[in-house]
C-alpha cells in the first residue's frame, strides 16, 4: 500500500503532528509507503512530491506550520484539474490519499471521492473550529491561547493610557476564537459574525466603563458586521474557493468608537500570529490521535470518511456530511458572554 498525504488551506499548529502519526503508524504498524504532496492540492495537480518516511517526520511534533507546505489551490477550478490529479496519483502509484484541511480542502476531497472514485480519507484542520461534524479541530486551542495572552497584555496598556483597545481576531464565518478568547481574557465586548452588532450600544458600553475608570477591551472577529452594514473587505477580490478577502473591521470600529465617544481608541490585529508557532499540548494530542485513526481508516478501506472528535472518542463521518455546513456559534453561548459586556 502506498499512501499520499497533503495539507491544504491555511496552516495551523498541529499539522506536523498529524503527518508524524500517520507515517509512524503506517510504516511501523502496517508496512505502508508514503509520499507527501507539496502545497495542498497543488501537489497532486502538478505532481510535486516529497518522500515521507520515519526519518522525515522525526522531531516535527512540536513544530508549527507544515513540512509539506500548504496553499488554497482548488483543482476543481483548474483546467483539466481532475484529469491531472488522477494521472499524477496513478504516476506515483498512490492507492489512497489522506487530505488534512478545513472546509475547502475537505470539500475537494469529498467531491473527488464521491464523484471521481479517488480513495480519500479526511482529517479536519482549522483554527476557526467551524467544521460541524467534529467537536474540536486542532489548531483552535493554540489560536485561542495566543489571543487570550494578547488580550491579557493589552489590558495593562489600556488601563495605563485609559484607551479603548479593539482586538481583531480571525473568524470569517464563525466567532469561536473571539468568543473563547474574549471570555477567557475578560473582554468587555465580544463581536462575532453570527450576531450583527449595534455601534451605538458598543459606545454606550464603552462610556459606562470609563465612568468607573476602567479601560474597555473590545474583541471582534474579522467577519463581524454592524447592523445595516456589510463586512469590511480588503479589496473585493476572491480566492480560488470564492471567499472574499476580509480586512479592517477592527480599525473601522475603533474609528467609529473614537468619533462617537471622543475616547481614544486603538486597534490590534492579531492576524497570522494566531496560526503560527508551537502547538498547545491539547492540539498535539488531538492531531496525533486524528493521524492514528486516519491511517486506520485507510487500512480498513473506509474511504470517503473524515475522522472526528465526539466527546473523547474519535469516530468516522462521511466527508460529504462533514463539509455540508459550517459549525457556527450557538447564540445561547453568546448570551452567556453578554453578562460581562459593558
Amino acid at each position: 500500500m502506498r499512501v499520499g498525504v497533503l495539507t491544504g488551506g491555511g496552516d495551523c499548529p498541529g499539522l506536523n503532528a498529524v503527518i508524524r502519526a500517520v507515517v509512524r503508524k503506517g510504516v511501523q504498524g502496517y508496512g505502508y509507503d508514503f509520499v507527501g504532496f507539496r502545497d495542498g492540492w497543488r501537489g497532486p495537480l502538478e505532481g510535486d512530491t516529497v518522500t515521507l518516511d520515519i526519518q522525515a517526520v522525526r522531531g516535527i511534533l512540536p513544530r508549527g506550520g507544515t513540512i509539506l507546505g500548504s496553499s488554497r489551490t482548488n483543482p476543481l477550478k483548474s483546467q483539466d484539474g481532475i484529469r491531472r490529479v488522477k494521472e499524477n496519483l496513478a504516476k506515483e502509484e498512490v492507492d489512497a490519499l489522506i487530505a488534512i484541511g478545513g472546509e475547502d480542502t475537505l470539500g475537494v476531497a469529498a467531491r473527488l471521492s464521491g464523484e471521481y472514485g479517488i480513495r480519500c480519507v479526511g482529517v479536519p484542520k482549522t483554527i476557526d473550529n467551524d467544521l460541524s461534524a467534529t467537536d474540536y479541530t486542532f489548531g483552535f486551542d493554540t489560536a485561542v491561547n495566543i489571543a487570550t495572552e494578547a488580550i491579557d497584555r493589552l489590558h495593562t496598556t489600556a488601563e495605563s493610557h485609559m484607551r479603548v483597545l479593539v482586538v481583531e481576531v480571525m473568524g470569517r464565518h464563525a466567532g469561536w476564537i473571539a468568543l473563547h478568547s474574549g471570555l477567557a481574557g475578560g473582554a468587555n465586548v465580544i463581536l462575532i459574525p453570527e450576531q450583527r452588532f449595534d455601534v451605538d450600544q458598543i459606545c454606550a458600553w464603552v462610556e459606562s466603563r470609563f465612568k468607573i475608570r476602567y479601560a474597555p477591551i473590545v474583541v471582534v472577529a474579522e467577519g463581524a458586521m454592524p447592523k445595516g452594514g456589510d463586512a469590511v473587505l480588503k479589496d473585493g477580490s476572491l480566492d480560488s474557493f470564492g471567499h472574499v478577502r476580509l480586512s479592517g473591521i477592527g480599525e473601522w470600529l475603533a474609528k467609529e468608537i473614537e468619533r462617537r465617544t471622543g475616547k481614544e481608541a486603538r486597534t490590534t490585529v492579531l492576524g497570522h500570529v494566531q496560526r503560527g508557532g508551537t502547538p498547545s499540548a491539547f492540539d498535539r494530542w488531538l492531531a496525533t490521535r486524528f493521524g492514528l485513526h486516519a491511517i486506520d481508516a485507510v487500512r480498513d478501506e473506509d474511504y470517503g470518511k473524515m475522522v472526528a472528535l465526539r466527546g473523547t472518542d474519535i469516530v468516522r463521518v462521511p466527508l460529504a456530511e462533514a463539509t455540508a455546513r459550517l459549525k457556527t456559534v450557538d447564540l445561547s453561548l453568546y448570551a452567556e458572554a453578554e453578562v460581562f459586556f459593558g
